[in-house]
């Protein structure tokens, strides 16, 4: 229920109170009356307040199967129309430049106490970000990027077909942090899309009216701090899930029904092999453990 409160209804209820407003004030006819957006009467206070309530959930409703792709058009996953593909190849060369300029500051000998600060950030903020030649075009596909090609990657696993097996194999604890922090992300980029309708809209609305400019203003504003706000929340859960393997990697085997590995080669090896039959390209050639109550069970019989 939080998280449908949250990530959901919050981000369209401000949608549609700002567009409510708008048309109340009788923008989009021509001058704004601004005096008209509150009602006046308690009944009429109550039929907006019903019809933001009933506009946002349905709403909310419509949009909930979207919310992957909300995501990851906001990550820069922008190659299948021609225009945003040639866009997102010119970002994805500032992403690069801004990559090259973070290691190179973080390769430079410094001295003093305030450079070795900026050089430990800038330390911080390239280990955020994933390999140069996987760069995205925008900030928050590379703060998902990181921990999606790397988390499992440094057991011989694939993050991408792994995760969604390994993730059902974490503690209670472990998934509850999981998805506190999927959900600070999710409502970061619905707020973000939710801002940035309100900018269209305001656009729309307001563009005969120079005064009222503010609005479109105020909402890109917004619309940029949920931006950030989903960039950080991004990197929380990228190393969020370095810890669900470091944890859980093992309990994934089990599961399965594989042998334990019992040195780090072997680890690597049996995760590959594993990989490779996630992704439909390999063959299932493993002894199976299936624990000490089945082979009693088949001492018995």
């Amino acid at each position: 229920m939080r998280r449908v409160l949250a990530v959901h209804f919050v981000p369209c209820a401000l949608f549609v109170a700002g567009v409510l407003a708008l048309m109340r004030a009788g923008s989009f006819a021509g001058r704004s009356d601004w005096g008209a957006v509150w009602p006046e009467r308690p009944e009429d206070m109550a039929g907006v307040t019903a019809a933001v309530l009933v506009c946002a959930s349905l709403l909310g409703l419509l949009l909930r199967p979207f919310q992957v792709r909300a995501v990851r058009v906001l990550e820069g996953y922008w190659d299948r129309w021609l225009f945003t593909a040639g866009l997102a190849a010119v970002l994805a060369r500032l992403q690069r430049r801004r990559w090259r300029a973070l290691r190179e500051q973080t390769e430079r000998t410094v001295r003093g106490e305030t450079a070795r600060r900026v050089q430990a950030d800038a330390r911080r903020r390239l280990a955020a970000r994933p390999p140069l030649e996987v760069q995205l075009p925008t900030a928050l596909g590379n703060a998902l990027r990181a921990g999606e090609l790397s988390a499992g990657e440094r057991y011989g696993l694939t993050t991408l077909t792994s995760w969604p097996r390994l993730y059902l194999q974490v503690s209670d604890r472990m998934a509850d942090i999981l998805g506190s922090a999927r959900n600070s992300l999710d409502t970061a980029v619905n707020l973000c899309w939710a801002f940035l309708a309100l900018t269209a809209a305001g656009g729309a609305a307001l563009y005969d009216e120079p005064f009222l400019w503010w609005w479109c203003g105020t909402t890109t504003a917004l619309a940029a701090v949920a931006y950030k706000g989903a960039i950080t929340a991004a990197q929380a859960y990228s190393g969020l899930m370095h810890v669900a393997y470091d944890l859980h990697r093992f309990d994934l085997l089990t599961a399965l029904h594989h042998r334990l590995p019992p040195d780090p080669d072997s680890e690597e090896e049996t995760f590959y092999r594993l990989s490779q039959l996630f992704a439909g390209a390999g063959e299932e050639d493993v002894l199976y453990d299936h624990g000490q109550g089945a082979a009693e069970g088949d001492d018995a019989g």
